[in-house]
Protein backbone atom coordinates (compact mmCIF):
# COMPACT_ATOMS: atom_id res chain seq x y z
CA UNK A 1 0.00 0.00 0.00
CA UNK A 2 2.92 2.34 0.71
CA UNK A 3 4.01 2.23 -2.91
CA UNK A 4 0.50 2.99 -4.14
CA UNK A 5 0.15 5.85 -1.67
CA UNK A 6 3.40 7.38 -2.91
CA UNK A 7 2.20 6.88 -6.48
CA UNK A 8 -1.04 8.71 -5.70
CA UNK A 9 0.75 11.60 -4.03
CA UNK A 10 3.40 12.00 -6.71
CA UNK A 11 0.85 11.88 -9.53
CA UNK A 12 -1.28 14.55 -7.86
CA UNK A 13 1.80 16.69 -7.21
CA UNK A 14 2.61 16.48 -10.91
CA UNK A 15 -0.96 17.47 -11.76
CA UNK A 16 -0.74 20.41 -9.37
CA UNK A 17 1.83 22.06 -11.62
CA UNK A 18 -0.95 22.86 -14.06
CA UNK A 19 -2.50 26.23 -13.35
CA UNK A 20 -5.83 25.30 -14.93
CA UNK A 21 -6.55 21.89 -13.40
CA UNK A 22 -9.95 20.18 -13.32
CA UNK A 23 -11.08 17.20 -11.26
CA UNK A 24 -14.12 15.38 -12.61
CA UNK A 25 -16.09 14.06 -9.64
CA UNK A 26 -18.90 11.51 -9.89
CA UNK A 27 -18.99 10.74 -6.15
CA UNK A 28 -17.67 7.20 -6.52
CA UNK A 29 -15.38 5.65 -3.90
CA UNK A 30 -12.38 6.57 -6.07
CA UNK A 31 -13.22 10.26 -5.80
CA UNK A 32 -13.34 9.91 -2.00
CA UNK A 33 -9.70 8.82 -2.02
CA UNK A 34 -8.50 11.38 -4.54
CA UNK A 35 -10.16 14.40 -2.91
CA UNK A 36 -8.57 13.44 0.40
CA UNK A 37 -5.17 14.36 -1.05
CA UNK A 38 -5.82 16.50 -4.11
CA UNK A 39 -6.92 19.69 -2.41
CA UNK A 40 -3.91 19.64 -0.10
CA UNK A 41 -1.44 19.70 -2.98
CA UNK A 42 -3.55 21.54 -5.55
CA UNK A 43 -6.07 23.83 -3.81
CA UNK A 44 -6.56 25.73 -7.07
CA UNK A 45 -8.24 22.69 -8.67
CA UNK A 46 -11.69 23.24 -10.11
CA UNK A 47 -13.80 20.33 -8.86
CA UNK A 48 -16.76 19.71 -11.15
CA UNK A 49 -19.55 17.20 -11.56
CA UNK A 50 -21.91 16.50 -14.45
CA UNK A 51 -25.57 16.45 -13.46
CA UNK A 52 -27.80 14.47 -15.82
CA UNK A 53 -30.94 15.32 -13.89
CA UNK A 54 -31.52 11.66 -13.00
CA UNK A 55 -28.96 11.08 -10.26
CA UNK A 56 -29.77 8.80 -7.34
CA UNK A 57 -31.01 10.63 -4.21
CA UNK A 58 -28.05 8.98 -2.46
CA UNK A 59 -25.72 10.66 -4.96
CA UNK A 60 -27.10 14.06 -4.00
CA UNK A 61 -26.57 13.20 -0.32
CA UNK A 62 -22.99 12.12 -1.04
CA UNK A 63 -22.43 15.35 -2.98
CA UNK A 64 -23.31 17.36 0.14
CA UNK A 65 -21.18 15.08 2.33
CA UNK A 66 -18.18 15.59 0.06
CA UNK A 67 -18.54 19.37 0.11
CA UNK A 68 -18.83 19.39 3.91
CA UNK A 69 -16.01 16.92 4.62
CA UNK A 70 -13.49 18.23 2.11
CA UNK A 71 -14.57 21.86 2.45
CA UNK A 72 -14.84 22.29 -1.28
CA UNK A 73 -17.40 23.79 -3.61
CA UNK A 74 -18.26 21.45 -6.46
CA UNK A 75 -19.21 23.19 -9.69
CA UNK A 76 -22.01 21.77 -11.81
CA UNK A 77 -22.15 21.16 -15.53
CA UNK A 78 -25.76 20.56 -16.57
CA UNK A 79 -26.42 17.61 -18.88
CA UNK A 80 -30.13 17.31 -18.15
CA UNK A 81 -32.58 17.23 -21.03
CA UNK A 82 -35.90 18.81 -20.13
CA UNK A 83 -37.48 17.93 -23.48
CA UNK A 84 -36.50 14.27 -23.37
CA UNK A 85 -35.51 13.15 -19.87
CA UNK A 86 -33.15 10.23 -19.62
CA UNK A 87 -35.24 7.11 -19.06
CA UNK A 88 -32.86 4.19 -19.40
CA UNK A 89 -29.93 2.68 -21.31
CA UNK A 90 -31.61 3.27 -24.66
CA UNK A 91 -31.49 7.02 -24.00
CA UNK A 92 -28.41 7.44 -21.89
CA UNK A 93 -25.17 9.35 -22.01
CA UNK A 94 -26.30 11.51 -24.89
CA UNK A 95 -24.09 14.11 -26.53
CA UNK A 96 -25.32 16.45 -23.77
CA UNK A 97 -23.08 14.63 -21.27
CA UNK A 98 -20.03 14.82 -23.50
CA UNK A 99 -20.81 18.46 -24.22
CA UNK A 100 -20.93 19.11 -20.48
CA UNK A 101 -17.47 17.60 -20.12
CA UNK A 102 -16.13 19.70 -22.96
CA UNK A 103 -17.47 22.81 -21.26
CA UNK A 104 -15.91 21.73 -17.95
CA UNK A 105 -12.53 21.31 -19.62
CA UNK A 106 -12.70 24.48 -21.66
CA UNK A 107 -9.41 26.30 -21.13
CA UNK A 108 -8.01 23.53 -18.91
CA UNK A 109 -4.39 22.38 -19.06
CA UNK A 110 -5.11 19.04 -17.42
CA UNK A 111 -7.71 16.98 -15.61
CA UNK A 112 -7.75 14.31 -12.92
CA UNK A 113 -9.92 11.19 -13.06
CA UNK A 114 -10.66 8.20 -10.84
CA UNK A 115 -10.06 5.63 -13.58
CA UNK A 116 -8.52 2.33 -12.51
CA UNK A 117 -7.19 -0.40 -14.80
CA UNK A 118 -9.13 -3.05 -12.91
CA UNK A 119 -12.51 -1.47 -13.68
CA UNK A 120 -12.93 -2.63 -17.27
CA UNK A 121 -11.11 -3.94 -20.33
CA UNK A 122 -11.51 -0.49 -21.88
CA UNK A 123 -9.38 0.91 -19.04
CA UNK A 124 -6.79 -1.86 -18.81
CA UNK A 125 -3.99 0.18 -20.37
CA UNK A 126 -4.57 3.40 -18.45
CA UNK A 127 -1.37 5.19 -17.41
CA UNK A 128 -0.82 7.40 -14.38
CA UNK A 129 -0.07 10.36 -16.64
CA UNK A 130 -0.99 10.45 -20.31
CA UNK A 131 -1.85 12.96 -23.01
CA UNK A 132 -5.58 13.30 -23.57
CA UNK A 133 -5.94 11.74 -27.00
CA UNK A 134 -9.12 13.70 -27.70
CA UNK A 135 -7.85 17.09 -26.58
CA UNK A 136 -4.48 18.26 -27.93
CA UNK A 137 -2.38 20.00 -25.32
CA UNK A 138 -4.39 18.64 -22.38
CA UNK A 139 -2.90 16.10 -19.96
CA UNK A 140 -4.88 13.43 -18.13
CA UNK A 141 -3.91 12.25 -14.64
CA UNK A 142 -5.19 8.91 -13.35
CA UNK A 143 -3.59 8.59 -9.89
CA UNK A 144 -5.45 5.38 -8.99
CA UNK A 145 -4.68 3.58 -12.24
CA UNK A 146 -2.95 0.67 -10.49
CA UNK A 147 -5.14 0.50 -7.38
CA UNK A 148 -7.45 -2.45 -6.78
CA UNK A 149 -10.93 -2.34 -5.28
CA UNK A 150 -9.43 -3.59 -2.03
CA UNK A 151 -6.81 -0.84 -2.02
CA UNK A 152 -9.48 1.83 -2.40
CA UNK A 153 -11.59 0.47 0.44
CA UNK A 154 -8.56 0.07 2.69
CA UNK A 155 -7.78 3.78 2.30
CA UNK A 156 -11.41 4.82 2.88
CA UNK A 157 -11.64 2.79 6.09
CA UNK A 158 -8.21 3.84 7.38
CA UNK A 159 -8.98 7.53 6.96
CA UNK A 160 -12.71 7.48 7.73
CA UNK A 161 -13.59 9.06 4.39
CA UNK A 162 -17.17 9.68 3.25
CA UNK A 163 -18.37 7.45 0.44
CA UNK A 164 -21.48 6.74 -1.60
CA UNK A 165 -23.92 4.59 0.48
CA UNK A 166 -24.99 2.56 -2.56
CA UNK A 167 -21.56 0.94 -2.51
CA UNK A 168 -22.84 -0.88 0.58
CA UNK A 169 -25.70 -2.27 -1.50
CA UNK A 170 -23.47 -4.02 -4.05
CA UNK A 171 -23.25 -1.11 -6.49
CA UNK A 172 -19.57 -1.17 -7.44
CA UNK A 173 -20.02 1.62 -10.00
CA UNK A 174 -22.77 4.22 -9.80
CA UNK A 175 -24.21 6.28 -12.62
CA UNK A 176 -27.75 7.47 -13.25
CA UNK A 177 -30.72 6.05 -11.36
CA UNK A 178 -32.44 5.19 -14.63
CA UNK A 179 -29.94 2.59 -15.79
CA UNK A 180 -27.61 1.58 -12.94
CA UNK A 181 -28.07 -1.70 -11.09
CA UNK A 182 -26.02 -3.56 -8.49
CA UNK A 183 -23.03 -5.41 -9.92
CA UNK A 184 -19.28 -5.86 -9.62
CA UNK A 185 -16.84 -3.79 -11.63
CA UNK A 186 -18.85 -1.81 -14.15
CA UNK A 187 -21.31 -4.59 -14.99
CA UNK A 188 -24.16 -2.76 -13.26
CA UNK A 189 -23.81 0.24 -15.54
CA UNK A 190 -26.17 0.09 -18.53
CA UNK A 191 -27.20 -3.38 -17.34
CA UNK A 192 -28.49 -5.66 -20.08
CA UNK A 193 -26.63 -3.82 -22.85
CA UNK A 194 -23.20 -4.06 -24.45
CA UNK A 195 -22.39 -0.53 -23.32
CA UNK A 196 -19.30 -0.14 -21.12
CA UNK A 197 -18.47 3.58 -21.30
CA UNK A 198 -20.54 6.76 -21.27
CA UNK A 199 -18.30 8.54 -23.75
CA UNK A 200 -16.28 10.67 -21.33
CA UNK A 201 -13.23 8.43 -21.40
CA UNK A 202 -13.47 6.89 -24.85
CA UNK A 203 -10.66 7.69 -27.26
Amino acid sequence: MRGLSDQLTETLKAASQHERLVFLCSFQKEESVILDELLAVAPHTRVVTIDTGVLFPETLTTWKAFEDHYRVHIDVEDAANAERPWTGPEHCCTPLKVAALEHALEGADAWVTGIRREQADTRAHTELIEPDAKRPGVMKYNPLAFWTEKDVWTRIVERGLPYHPLHDQDYASIGCATCTQPGSGREGRWAGTDKTECGLHVV
